[in-house]
């Protein structure tokens, strides 16, 4: 227990920043910031985003849909920095209010379409090309499911444990211990059902694997906040077997570099505007920004 425990104000007022590593860009109201035009490439769909688990998601899902033969399924992928603040442009809140990454506008149709939140876009590229969703029945509903799973559960472990283990200006054991047993948790549940089934949905792999493995697989695999030894990922054996089989597929090998900004020069693609591009891309230095 803290000596000086914090006693709430009866009135919340934003009067400082709230420290760590994303205070600069943390604030309690929502539009633009700036003007910046949105820029729109040669595709009908154009992506607005940034290599992290939610941005993944989404190039995962584009690169799968190319790889099954959608050739309509060619995209422009924007980098939304979102460390220097794009996603406040003004361009890119007329695509998402919310602020956050990904967005996608779809111009292939007598009238655009915008769509964010990146379960939301799942859904959307996989009626609208019928693929990686089962069209009805408990298989469907199954599927659904567990993508709603993910997007209710993904905050505890990147706004909860990710954030008071990883970037948090100072550690607090209460917020650590809380966010870690419910990260726990949460790999045992995928753990239990992978005992049982191929992939999270059942037999196919479909949207519900794109939305959980950017999350749970990069944390299975040790990369996500650095935390696999603390949390003991390699216990759980099934997520692990799940994880490796996903992260063999060509398509989500290229998804994970689209919009990517850390790690090995050769494993990014900031900006992705033809298929071509994943053999052009710099392999010994950072690609800089446009």
């Amino acid at each position: 227990m803290s000596k000086d425990p914090y006693t709430p104000p009866a009135v919340w007022t934003w009067d400082s920043e709230s420290g760590g590593r994303f205070a600069s860009i943390n604030r309690p109201t929502a539009g633009p910031t700036h003007d910046k035009p949105r820029p729109v490439g040669k595709h009908p769909l154009q992506l607005y985003s940034m290599g992290t688990p939610n941005g993944v998601k989404v190039t995962i899902m584009l690169e799968e849909l190319l790889a099954v033969g959608h050739a309509d399924a060619e995209y422009d992928a924007w980098l939304i920095h979102i460390g220097d603040g794009d996603q406040f442009g003004s361009g890119f809140v007329e695509v998402n209010p919310n602020s956050k990454i990904p967005a996608l506008v779809d111009h292939s149709g007598a009238e655009t379409v915008r769509v964010f939140e990146s379960g939301a876009i799942l859904m959307y590229l996989a009626e609208k090309f019928g693929a990686f969703l089962p069209s009805a029945g408990q298989a469907r509903a199954e599927c659904l499911s567990w993508l709603f799973w993910q997007m209710g559960s993904g905050p505890f472990v990147g706004g909860g444990f990710g954030h008071f283990y990883a970037y948090a200006p100072e550690k607090i054991e209460y917020a650590i211990n809380r966010y870690a047993m419910e990260t726990k948790r949460q790999l045992d549940v995928l753990d239990r059902r992978l005992a049982e089934n191929m992939f999270v949905a059942g037999p196919d792999y479909t949207i519900a694997d794109m939305a959980i493995w950017p999350w749970y697989g990069r944390l299975a695999q040790g990369e996500l906040y650095g935390a696999g030894e603390f949390l003991q990922v390699q216990a759980y054996r099934n997520l692990q077997r799940w994880t490796e089989q996903v992260s063999t597929r060509p398509a989500v090998q290229r998804g994970r570099m689209v919009n990517r900004v850390t790690g090995a020069p050769s494993s990014q693609l900031h900006e992705r505007h033809d298929a071509a591009d994943f053999d052009t891309r710099t392999q010994d230095k950072p690609q800089h920004r446009q």
